[in-house]
């Protein structure tokens, strides 16, 4: 399975707003382009779309920008990459459909649903907190290496 760039980007942008969101501040597209290395265009995309699907809501004026829709233990992987990679909820295409209507089926029925559920479970299963818990993780365990 490939994630595109605006999947990846996604991702790392819900984590950056997760952190702003615990201090309770807003943030804004260009300060998460300039940390993250993005286009601030490409990144416009991307958040129109996650604010499409709810899951950021954004706040106008000089301390405008983005937060979290919900709690960061309320927003999964599946839900931020699904918003944006439409691959995700597609149908996998016939692979033989009326030639061979067992094989068909066979395929379809022990690799691409199992898989398709397995992806989905596995996303579900991790949440924006569990990426900020990691993230924090190993900002803990960078300092203690440059500390020592």
């Amino acid at each position: 399975m490939r994630i595109s760039v605006k999947g990846r980007y996604a991702l790392a942008s819900v984590i950056t707003i997760a952190e702003e969101s615990e201090r309770d501040r807003n943030v804004s597209v260009n300060s998460i382009a300039e940390t993250l290395g993005i286009s601030k265009i490409y990144l416009e995309q991307v958040f129109a779309q996650l604010k499409k699907t709810k899951l950021l809501t954004s706040v106008k004026g000089p301390k405008g920008g983005y937060r979290l829709a919900r709690s960061p233990s309320k927003i999964t992987a599946w839900e931020v990459l699904s918003a944006l990679e439409l691959s995700l909820n597609e149908k996998p295409e016939s692979t033989v459909g009326e030639s061979a209507p067992e094989i068909e089926m066979a395929i379809r029925s022990l690799i691409f649903e199992p898989l398709d559920a397995s992806i989905k479970e596995r996303l579900n299963g991790v949440t924006l907190r569990d990426l900020l818990d990691f993230v924090e993780g190993q900002e803990s365990n960078r300092a203690f290496m440059l500390n020592r």
